[in-house]
Formats: structure tokens, C-alpha cells, sequence
């Protein structure tokens, strides 16, 4: 299948500016630094004015009919809740997903993607402190409230309006790979990935001074050496804790496990050397630590469904 290319945003009343800035930001040109090509435009019900949640007035020029010809359509949030969806609009979603358009949402957004029924029997998510209303709403639809994204293939929803950059990032990471996805994060100076199951909202204290910024180094010091089998007790070392303060106190800041974290980091830079490097894959197995082929390979079916030789057929940049 081809990747995306053609990116349309549904915008209602009161639509969400931060919300409408983000898509708009990670789907903007960047042609001039060697990254594919995306057409970003944007749509509402008729052709006219939008007023954003701040009051803003945009002038939209296009109308639903835009969402026939698009690869991905985003509903994007707004400060209605529940967001009011006219039958046409929901027409028009349904029809484009009929197409073969992948459909996204992410925030309040959520509701309009799930008002089009094509939720029903799926998993879908949203802001944490909506998560219990959009399940009482839609009793179908499977509410995962912890989670900053979910993928239903071509359906994908996300949690509040900053998830709206890990949904985003993890479509181009699916749909065009690694390197992509992490330039594209590198240039807005964002996180290249979070797991789409890492928690939404960790109810922690603020970290006391100083431990932040060991967390930090401990963090760089593990991308510097992937290839060393790593322990939670290496790490705690390096922080000059005991591993079950280290355990803890990783949780609580990152909302996963230090192995866990460890183990996507150990994928990210294995899909980006399988992606832009002409290194065996025994070499790529060694260079993150994975030790051998075989693990390598359960590591990148479980999280891809394909091997990594197929990978790097779809996406090498080389």
C-alpha cells in the first residue's frame, strides 16, 4: 500500500488552535530537507469562516467534498462537548474511510470519529478526564483511558491535544518510517516516539532537585550503550540509587518500566539502521543488543507484523 500523502483536517466551531497547530506543524513541507511531500489542507462543513476555542477567525475555503481525495483526514478537536457533527459530515467521514482513507482523532475529536459508528466493537481513546463520558456515550466502543494512542489500523484515535503529536508521529513512523517520523521530530524538537500504551497522566510528585537531571544522563548514557546487556541495577548505578528507588522513581517520570523503555529504544534505532544503513541484521542485532537475530526479529514482527528484511524493503531510504 502506499503511504499517505494527501492530509486533510476537519475543522467544526470552536475548533481546538493548538490542536489545528499541531497537525498542521508535523504534515507541513519539508521537501528541502530530502523528507517525503504532504498536501495539508483543511475543511469544514461549507466553505467560510471558522472561529477557533481563542476566538480566532479563519477563513476556510473548503468544504466536506475535500475529504474524498484524502489519504488521511484528522478530525480535530474542539471545546464542544460533546462536538455537535452534523449527518453530512458524518457522511462524508464515512465515505472516505470507504475509499481507503485512514481516519484519526484525538482529544474531543474522539467523539466525532465515534459518532460515525465506524468505532463500534474497536478500541479508541481520548483526554483522560473524558474518557468515562465518551464510554457512557458510546457503550460500542471500547474506551482505553490510559492510553496516549491507539491504532485500529485505519482508524486511530489519541488522547489529549498533545498526544495529537504522538498519533501523528506514530502514523508517519508506520506509514513512512523510522527516519522519517524521527526527522520530522528532530525539526519540531519534539519526542521521536512514545509508546502508544505509556500512560497519558502520571499523578506524580515534581521530582526533587537534581533527580530530574540524573534521570536525564542515565537516560543518554543507556542510547550510548544499547549494545551492553543492561540491568535494572546498571541503571540505578548510574544514578546513584538503589534499583528499587531507581524502579520507582523511572515510573513514576516516565510511566513505564526502565526494561520496557530500554527495549523501544533498542527498536527505534534498529528500524532507523534497517532503514538507512547497509549493515547485516546480525550487525544491527549486536549494534542495539538484542544479541541475536532471532530476538531482533520477534522484537520487530510483535511490534511491525513483518520481518526485518520486509521492513526494510518498505522503507529504506538509502
Amino acid at each position: 500500500m502506499t503511504p499517505f500523502r494527501s492530509v486533510v483536517a476537519y475543522a467544526g466551531q470552536e475548533v481546538s488552535a493548538f490542536g489545528l497547530g499541531v497537525i498542521s506543524k508535523v504534515f507541513a513541507d519539508r521537501t528541502h530537507l530530502g523528507l517525503p511531500s504532504f498536501s495539508f489542507q483543511v475543511c469544514t462543513d461549507e466553505p467560510g469562516p471558522v472561529y477557533t476555542d481563542l476566538g480566532l477567525r479563519l477563513e476556510v475555503p473548503h468544504g466536506l467534498e475535500l475529504m474524498a481525495g484524502a489519504d488521511l483526514v484528522v478530525l480535530l478537536p474542539n471545546e464542544r462537548r460533546p462536538p455537535a457533527l452534523s449527518p453530512e459530515v458524518v457522511a462524508a467521514v464515512r465515505a472516505a474511510h470507504r475509499a481507503g482513507a485512514i481516519l484519526a482523532s484525538f482529544c474531543t475529536g474522539s467523539y466525532l470519529l465515534a459518532a460515525t459508528g465506524l468505532l463500534d466493537g474497536r478500541r479508541a481513546t481520548t483526554h483522560w478526564s473524558l474518557a468515562a463520558d465518551l464510554a457512557a456515550r458510546y457503550p460500542r466502543v471500547t474506551v482505553v483511558p490510559e492510553a496516549l494512542y491507539v491504532d485500529e489500523g485505519r482508524l486511530v484515535t489519541g488522547a489529549g491535544d498533545a498526544a495529537g503529536i504522538d498519533m501523528s508521529l506514530h502514523l508517519l513512523r508506520r506509514e513512512h518510517g523510522g527516519a522519517v517520523a524521527n526527522a520530522i521530530a528532530r525539526e519540531t524538537v519534539t519526542a521521536p516516539h512514545r509508546d502508544g500504551g505509556q500512560a497519558q497522566y502520571i499523578p506524580a510528585p515534581v521530582p526533587a532537585a537534581g533527580e530530574d537531571e540524573r534521570l536525564a544522563e542515565v537516560l543518554e548514557w543507556v542510547r550510548a550503550n544499547l549494545s551492553k546487556p543492561l540491568s535494572v541495577s546498571d541503571l540505578a548505578a548510574q544514578a546513584l540509587m538503589s534499583p528499587r528507588t531507581f524502579a520507582r522513581r523511572f515510573k513514576a517520570a516516565t510511566g513505564t518500566t526502565p526494561q520496557a523503555w530500554i527495549r523501544g529504544q533498542r527498536l527505534l534505532v534498529a528500524e532507523e539502521l534497517l532503514e538507512t544503513t547497509d549493515l547485516r541484521i546480525e550487525e544491527i542485532a549486536r549494534d542495539v543488543g538484542f544479541g541475536s537475530v532471532t530476538v531482533l526479529r520477534e522484537q520487530i514482527v510483535k511490534r511491525r507484523g513483518v520481518s526485518p528484511r520486509a521492513y526494510r524493503r518498505t522503507f529504506s531510504r538509502r
